[in-house]
Formats: C-alpha cells, structure tokens, sequence
C-alpha cells in the first residue's frame, strides 16, 4: 500500500501582492499582471485509479512578512483514505513577490507509517538554508523554487503551444533542472464545469508526482487566471493520481 501512496509527497506539485508600507502603488501593479492573488481558493476532488478518494485544495492564504519581506503564504492539501491506508499531506511555500521564489518552504506529511514535518528558511542572497533543526547547507540559485512555488511560477508563464522552459531553480541540486513543456490545448470536464485548458508537463529529476517516470499533466485553464483545473500522473501500482476542480473562489 504505501509503495504506490508515497509519490503524492512531491505534489506538492504564486500569488503576488502588496509589498511593505510605501510601495503599494508599485504593488497594485505587479498583481494586475498576476494571474492569482491573496485569497485565491482552489477545491479539487482527488481520485486513484480512477476512484475517489479524498479531496485537495491550493490556496493563497495571504500575505505574511518573513525576515522583514512580504510573500505570499501559498498552501496545497491533499486527503484521502484507500483501504486502511490514511493519507494527510499538506504542502507551503511562501513566495517573494518581486522574485518570484521561495523564501520558506514546510512539508507536513502523514502517508500510512511515513511520516514528515520539515520546514527549509531560505537565504537567497547567501545561497544557503536552515532547517528547523537548525541544519544547514547550501542552495544551487538565488531564486529558489520549491514544489509547490513551480507550480504557481508556471501559471505567470507565456505558455506558447510548442514552448519547452529549463530552469535550474529547483532549490535541491539533484532536482535541476526542473522542464516544463507546453503540450497542447484541450477542453476537459470537471465537477467544476467544462474548461478550455492549455497542458503543461512539469519534470522534476526526483521521484515522485513530478518526476521524469511521472508523465504528469497540468491542466491550467486558458484565460487570465490560469487555474490549474486538473493535475494527473502515473503512479505506481494504482497506475494514476488525479486531482479535478470541484469549486475555484478568485481572489480580492
């Protein structure tokens, strides 16, 4: 059970905003050019194998001030229960709105007996991290991007039929670089209704939802907000892992 449970760990598979005092016109700006901001509620019905067996949800929860920088505090959840086996995973990634990379990223994962609670600080300008054990190392960019955070960076993306982007920004050496590559256009049907979407295959060089063994899908609706409408994968055993839109609040 937990051979073909543990992959939804790299799900985890950017909503910008208002900067600190004195910078709000500059901040309005920015949003408008953004596809999300705070407040942004995606709620997604999860299936393996075509079953459904929980639920998910992304959200820009807001904005929250770290080491004295705006971000945006994004979080995706993913529920679910096959058989006995429990899965409660929750991924956050808070974002810098002029850079667009992570500043902190937290993994809060329960999946069978596999358990994981770790959150990485960020310090692009020295290109290092700390733990919240008080671990250290280095990181390959200045403009980290963690799981989650490529997620959200993909959807501010031109996102030409055709176009392949490399970015070794992953902020895991090994991860890099991360591909995504613009596959086609394709109407789907959600609970959410039906959605013109563009389809994205995001790879991560690590195991897991976004892998290369992966061949996951994004499917990010082709208007200016870019919701990812529906996400799926090869996962083994099971065979796939889908996640659909059931309802989507804009954000303020």
């Amino acid at each position: 059970m937990q051979a073909y449970i543990r992959p939804l760990r790299s799900l985890v598979a950017v909503a910008l905003a208002a900067v600190l005092a004195g910078g709000a016109t500059v901040a309005s700006a920015q949003q408008r050019r953004l596809p999300f901001s705070a407040g942004e509620l995606a709620n997604y019905q999860v299936k393996l194998a075509g079953a459904s067996v929980g639920q998910g949800t992304l959200q820009v929860v807001g904005m929250v001030n770290i080491r004295g920088e705006q971000t945006f505090h994004t979080r995706m959840t993913v529920n679910g229960r096959v058989a006995l086996a429990r899965v409660e995973d929750v991924y956050e990634s808070w974002i810098d709105p002029d850079g667009l990379f992570s500043r902190r990223f937290h993994q809060n994962i329960h999946e069978v007996r596999y358990r994981r609670n770790r959150t990485y600080d960020f310090f692009p300008e020295n290109r290092t991290y700390r733990r919240e054990n008080g671990r250290t190392g280095s990181i390959p960019t200045a403009q980290p991007l963690d799981d989650l955070s490529f997620l959200y960076y993909a959807r501010t993306l031109p996102l030409e039929i055709g176009a392949t982007y490399t970015l070794p920004r992953y902020f895991k050496a090994e991860g890099n670089p991360v591909v995504l590559r613009v596959v086609r256009r394709e109407t789907v049907e959600v609970p959410a209704g039906r959605f013109r979407t563009i389809v994205i295959q995001p790879v991560i060089r690590t195991d897991g939802l976004f892998g290369e063994g992966g061949r996951a899908e994004v499917f990010l609706s082709d208007d200016e907000h870019r919701i990812p409408v529906l996400i799926r994968s090869r996962v083994p055993v099971v065979g796939s892992l889908t996640m659909l839109l059931r309802s989507y609040r804009p954000g303020t």
